[in-house]
């Protein structure tokens, strides 16, 4: 099963532990192996779905939006898809608040109840051509509901696996829920790339682009049987029972940790950039500004999300010797060096050449990826972590991830630049930079309430 490879990969990548373990640990041991579970499996439901809205973006254009012309249409449903990110900084404050007062796994359990709920009826939606205007105003709705929920998963689920790690370990531990992200977009890719092959245009705009949503029921019901049976976790479990929980998580955020949401909101920039323009909006540059064929497009992208999914661990692991800091700043500075060449690489290269230049690009960002949910967690107090770690990662997001295949898609249209989406990622590696080297190191420190 997927969840189990993860927690071998993590086992695999953390290597051997070289202290004593502590009686907690022990204890803990089987609860950190169904965390991890848990975690897995619900975020790679939310991301699965994510996934299957990108992949089959140029149908979704053609089946919700008037049919004006092919551009018009996809940026009407990109900008569906960016919208729906307006709603999660506020979705991060309130799964947040939620998270911090009444516990870890009671919000996990909901938000993904909320997030497979929403996904299915996105399946039974009706076309543009069947109920004219009505179709892309449900579509949005459906949408908005999907970016609140989602809004909770990736910060909760990090928060929960930091505070079960073992001291040593929480980064190879956390990177599980990149790996999960990877995992979903990874099938979602794998379906887009089953139902291109198997079915003609026609019959994709019918019915073969809903099939993936129908799945999202039967995953989220999975998900949902798993987490409500997991315990919370030890850190939660610390300060519930010694009555330390934040009356008002984000404005004890806003009033005593304002330095720290700016560093988070900045290093998070970078995460939300690159991942929708490599890992979500590739296969479709590909297929629109490279003249690749969209069964091919996918197909590459699929090879690229099997070794990012690897990349991931190791880069978890290697964050928990060589430092957050260490591996964030890397990650800024290689993508401002080797964006822009590698997009250049692009034009005129074969199929070989293509997958090649995507799993380069997915490994500079698994430098990222594989370390940022642990800096984020312990860069945030326990009374405050989910809060914290929501309403940043949410709000850069919503601002920067949401919107970059939108982005991408006008800035080459206004520019004629191909390379524009390149320029914008260089952009967004430099405010992470200065983010990070305005940061202190995190991997050394306890995660206590410092």
């Amino acid at each position: 099963m997927a969840e189990q490879v993860a927690i071998a990969g993590a086992k695999a990548a953390a290597g051997p532990y070289d202290g004593a373990p502590s009686r907690s640990v022990a204890v803990e041991g089987a609860l950190l192996r169904k965390a991890a579970i848990g975690s897995f499996i619900g975020n790679f439901v939310e991301w699965f779905d994510y996934a299957s809205y990108g992949y089959f973006a140029t149908i979704v254009a053609v089946v919700f939006f008037p049919r004006e012309s092919a551009t018009a249409g996809l940026l009407s449903a990109y900008a569906v898809f960016a919208i729906s990110f307006v709603v999660r900084p506020f979705g991060g404050a309130i799964w947040g608040h939620f998270g911090d007062r009444f516990g870890r796994r009671k919000a996990l359990s909901l938000s993904i109840l909320v997030m497979s709920g929403a996904t299915f009826c996105i399946a039974l939606l009706p076309s543009y051509a069947e109920v004219g205007l009505l179709s892309p105003v449900l579509l949005l709705l459906v949408r908005v509901i999907q970016g609140f929920s989602a809004s909770g998963e990736y910060a909760g689920a990090s928060a929960f696996l930091a505070e079960y790690a073992p001291e040593g370990r929480r980064g190879v531990y956390t990177s599980i829920v990149p790996a999960s992200t990877a995992a979903g977009l990874l099938f979602g890719s794998l379906l887009a790339a089953l139902l291109h092959a198997t079915l003609n245009a026609q019959q994709l705009q019918e019915f073969g682009w809903r099939l993936p949503f129908l799945l999202a029921a039967p995953f989220g019901l999975v998900g949902r049987y798993i987490r409500v049976r997991l315990e919370d976790s030890p850190r939660f479990r610390e300060i519930e029972t010694s009555h330390h929980l934040a009356g008002a998580p984000v404005s004890e955020l806003l009033r005593k940790h304002r330095g720290r949401m700016l560093i988070a909101f900045g290093v998070t920039c970078l995460n939300a950039v690159g991942f929708y323009l490599i890992l979500s909006y590739m296969p479709v540059y590909l297929s629109t500004q490279m003249g690749m064929g969209a069964t091919e497009s996918f197909l590459a992208a699929t090879i690229s999300l099997i070794t990012y999914i690897g990349f991931i661990f190791l880069m978890g692991s290697l964050s928990d010797r060589a430092g957050r800091k260490t591996m964030l700043v890397a990650a800024s500075i290689c993508f401002a060096l080797f964006t822009v060449p590698l997009f250049k690489s692009l034009a005129g290269a074969g199929f070989a050449t293509i997958v090649l230049i995507q799993v380069v690009f997915g490994g500079l960002l698994t430098m990222n990826d594989g370390t940022l949910p642990c800096f984020l967690s312990e860069i945030f107090p326990t009374r405050v972590r989910y809060s914290g770690f929501a309403f940043t990662f949410n709000a850069a997001n919503a601002l920067f991830g949401g919107t970059a295949p939108f982005v991408a898609t006008w800035l080459i249209g206004a520019t004629g630049s191909k390379l524009a989406p390149a320029w914008y990622l260089v952009g967004a590696s430099c405010v992470a930079l200065v983010a990070m080297l305005l940061s202190q190191e995190t991997a050394r420190r306890p995660l206590a309430d410092s």
